[in-house]
């Protein structure tokens, strides 16, 4: 039997007509410290594919700090899919999503954040085409709400720590995880017990290093996070072997992030019982669908689940909130905070954050709008915009 295709495009059909990418530039509301940069802003690449029967689709693609973190940008995610992915697109029937990311994914490689966020516009669309909220659409959601906890980032511990009281004070988050891994082990352990020790049992305080460790220094590390009342410690180091070395050593839970860059590398984490948790991150597993097939993996293996973030604004921030809310169990909650770090609303009506919880919508699609008065006053540029040729088919 030869490969299936994708067949031409009925005249009837809702076929691509325009895609759209533009870049957003917004400021945060304080420096954002990280053991790979320091953020004092944040780029938002955003898409809107323009189909043939008035629908469009929203993506977002964001990184944190621009390369800093990884291999693409928002500026380079634009230019792969104004220059590659746009053209494979472009007169295709936009309803048939997993076929047409296929056929993406044979003709671009790599690329993940870009190609999650021409698959985030296709579901959006999709899921506004035929009425149904984007969890919906992906299986069915167990939750309406989703744990959200906060990152505190700023390096001075005094400010970190009424950072966390005011947070606990309006409800809005009592989980916390701390950035830490550019100061020698003992001032970042000393910096994690004081807060601790400051915020007692209202909150729960966990820590990201963002691979900044030996596995020598994660060794002397580990036990005495665990001894100042830290319950997990995501990526320490920056190998999943070294990861691997480290689990079950010390009384506390180890994350995977870095390492976990879709299906196969999550399924080969599990094989080898490399992490107790899994952060999935949309951007990273290469979709919405991709992240899916992860948080599926770390449940087949026993291995639970936590909702990372890349930061994003509120369109790919909500996607994730979307797929985060078909997972079975969720035992870490979210991160998906992102919105909140930004200085500026993009959306016409913003997400709802209330009593330490995100609201999913249920509106069909992602469930929001753009705020286009305000995308318009932050764009970087004039977008460009790839229309398809007369007759063009798929």
């Amino acid at each position: 039997m030869e490969p299936r295709t994708l067949s031409p495009v009925p005249t009837s059909a809702a076929t691509i007509e325009r895609v759209e990418t533009l870049l957003i530039d917004l400021p945060t509301i304080r420096p954002h410290r990280l053991s790979v940069a320091t953020m004092s802003g944040q780029t938002l690449m955003l898409v809107r594919l323009h189909c043939s029967d008035g629908v469009v689709g929203l993506g977002e693609g964001t990184t944190i700090a621009g390369l800093a973190y990884g291999a693409e940008s928002p500026e380079g995610m634009k230019l792969a899919i104004d220059t590659y992915v746009a053209p494979v697109l472009l007169g295709s029937d936009a309803r048939r999503v997993q076929a047409l990311m296929a056929r993406v994914g044979k003709l671009v490689k790599g690329n993940h954040f870009a190609k999650c966020a021409v698959e985030t516009a296709l579901l959006d669309a999709q899921g506004k085409r035929v009425g149904l909220p984007l969890s919906e659409l992906l299986g069915g959601r167990v939750r309406d709400r989703l744990g959200v906890a906060w990152t505190l980032a700023s390096g001075d511990t005094a400010r970190d720590i009424a950072e966390a009281e005011a947070m606990l004070a309006a409800r809005r988050h009592n989980v916390f995880k701390l950035k830490i891994g550019r100061k020698p082990v003992a001032e970042d352990v000393a910096h994690v017990a004081a807060i601790k020790r400051a915020l007692g049992d209202a909150a729960s305080v966990r820590v990201d290093v963002n691979m900044a460790w030996s596995e020598t220094e994660a060794v002397r590390a580990l036990p005495a996070l665990a001894d100042a009342g830290c319950e997990l410690v995501e990526q320490p180091v920056a190998s999943a072997a070294a990861l691997t070395r480290l689990m079950r050593r010390f009384p506390i839970a180890l994350m995977a992030d870095e390492v976990l860059t879709g299906p196969d590398s999550a399924f080969e984490l599990a094989r080898v019982g490399g992490a107790d948790v899994f952060a999935v991150k949309t951007e990273q597993s290469g979709g919405l669908l991709a992240a899916q097939k992860v948080g599926a993996i770390a449940d087949a293996a026993g291995i639970e689940l936590y909702g990372g973030t890349m930061l994003e604004g509120g369109v790919g921030t909500i996607a994730a909130a979307h797929v985060f809310a078909t997972f079975p169990r969720l035992q870490w909650g979210t991160e998906l905070f992102g919105p909140l770090l930004l200085t500026e609303e993009i959306l016409a009506t913003p997400l709802v954050y209330r009593d330490f919880h995100l609201e999913v919508p249920s509106a069909p699609g992602l469930g929001i709008a753009l705020d286009e008065e305000r995308i318009a006053a932050f764009r970087r540029d004039r977008s460009r915009t790839t229309v398809a040729p007369t007759g063009t088919e798929g």
